[in-house]
């Protein structure tokens, strides 16, 4: 006999214990109240740092760029020689990344894009207004003053922020990184969560009738190491409750977050529920207004937060955008993105039953004349099977009190590529 530790925590802890369920916004809110920010850091290479997460403002070591140089091929000058001239001497050339040099009186220097400007110069002349002869040179256009120079610092100045703290750091920050010769940098550690299946069906290698291959654990894992999570996999959970207990034992100590798949729900094998009360979790959230996946369950377990998603595979998916991704999201500091908030449009009719808000995988049929992407539904609202998900280009969602969706209608979507 095990105690029912729900408690109040995030205003939906009381829904979803009988016929209720939590609306769906209430459940993310729910998701990503039972995480903080992590505040540890380390220390990594620059080429080690992509998918990162900056742990404080990188500042810039100087200003950029580092000198006055040539935005252009051609000739630095002095402007005032070329009053009432039309030819100089060219008492040289200077190339990137050669030491700055002094301009002589009344002489050019040939210059290439990015060379150090020659101190005395004021203006570049681009080539193509130049006729390079060798030993002078004719222009053809005078330059006005102070043309085709970059001057030191006028790309960002010493101390500009050049990467904000719980910044995602991307290649192209990278790239603004170590143009500024930073070689490392500290970025939070990634977040600790521990991933299960349940379920004796279920299996991770040779499997027989009557049994299936595990394909949320491997579908989790893909998803959370591409959010930036460090993920432990450990394994199926039997349908047992007290070697699921046993399990999850501990594990609040040991990481920010739990993550199961299957026996959430209220058969008569779906024991994660009283399983996670007796290893001493506390629910506080539990069953939402979500097609597929009602059976989803929050909570506590030690410093860990746990989710419990359903057992069927697309609904794993959804529940991991949803939910999942922005509890990464908040454990790295940043504000949990929203899920489908660019607006599109269907491109198809469909009636369905109002209670619930339905997610489904939808394929880029074409933008309309206003540029809004036109969406093409895939598959049945099965929740079992990854076929349709397979050719999707997203998720789309309906809202609870949708019944009947026609041509034309405004739908959220979320793209795959964001």
């Amino acid at each position: 006999m095990h105690m029912d530790r729900t408690i109040e925590g995030c205003g939906c802890d009381r829904a979803g214990q009988g016929g209720d369920l939590i609306a769906l916004g209430d459940a993310i809110t729910c998701a990503t109240a039972q995480v903080s920010p992590i505040a540890q850091t380390e220390e990594v290479p620059l080429a080690a740092a992509t998918g990162r997460t900056a742990a404080q403002d990188i500042l810039a070591p100087a200003a950029m760029p580092f000198f006055d140089n040539s935005a252009m091929d051609g000739f630095a000058v002095r402007r005032a020689d070329l009053e009432g001239r039309c030819c100089l001497p060219v008492a040289g050339t200077v190339a990137a990344g050669d030491r700055p040099r002094d301009l002589p009186e009344g002489a050019a220097l040939r210059i290439f894009t990015g060379a150090p400007l020659p101190r005395g110069a004021d203006t570049v002349a681009m080539i193509e207004a130049c006729v390079d002869k060798g030993h002078k040179v004719h222009f053809e256009e005078k330059p006005p003053l102070g043309s085709n120079i970059r001057r030191r610092g006028s790309d960002q100045a010493k101390g500009a922020v050049i990467a904000a703290a719980h910044t995602k750091l991307a290649p192209h920050h990278i790239g603004l990184l170590a143009a500024n010769g930073i070689t490392g940098i500290e970025v939070l550690r990634r977040p600790r969560v521990a991933v299960f299946s349940t379920g004796d069906e279920v299996q991770a290698g040779v499997w027989r009738d009557g049994q299936i291959p595990d394909a949320n654990r491997p579908m989790l894992c893909a998803l959370l190491r591409g959010a930036g999570a460090e993920v432990s996999d450990l394994g199926i959970l039997p349908d047992d409750a007290a070697a699921t207990a046993a399990a999850l034992e501990g594990l609040g100590d040991r990481f920010d977050l739990i993550v199961t798949s299957g026996a959430v729900s209220m058969g008569g094998k779906d024991h994660v529920r009283s399983a996670f009360i007796d290893a001493g979790g506390t629910v506080q959230g539990w069953r939402v207004a979500l097609k597929p996946g009602k059976p989803v369950m929050f909570g506590k377990l030690g410093r860990a937060a746990f989710t419990g998603l359903p057992g069927n595979p697309f609904a794993v998916h959804v529940g991991f955008h949803l939910f999942l991704a922005a509890q990464i999201d908040r454990l790295m500091g940043r504000a949990p993105r929203s899920f489908a908030r660019v607006p599109a449009i269907a491109g198809f009719d469909w009636s369905r039953t109002p209670g619930r808000a339905e997610v489904f995988p939808a394929r880029l049929a074409r933008y309309d004349a206003t540029g809004r992407p036109v969406l093409e539904r895939l598959g049945r609202s099965v929740s079992a099977t990854l076929l349709p998900l397979s050719a999707a280009d997203g998720l789309a969602m309906v809202p609870a009190d949708a019944s009947e969706i026609a041509v034309g209608d405004g739908l959220a979507w979320h793209p795959f590529c964001m």
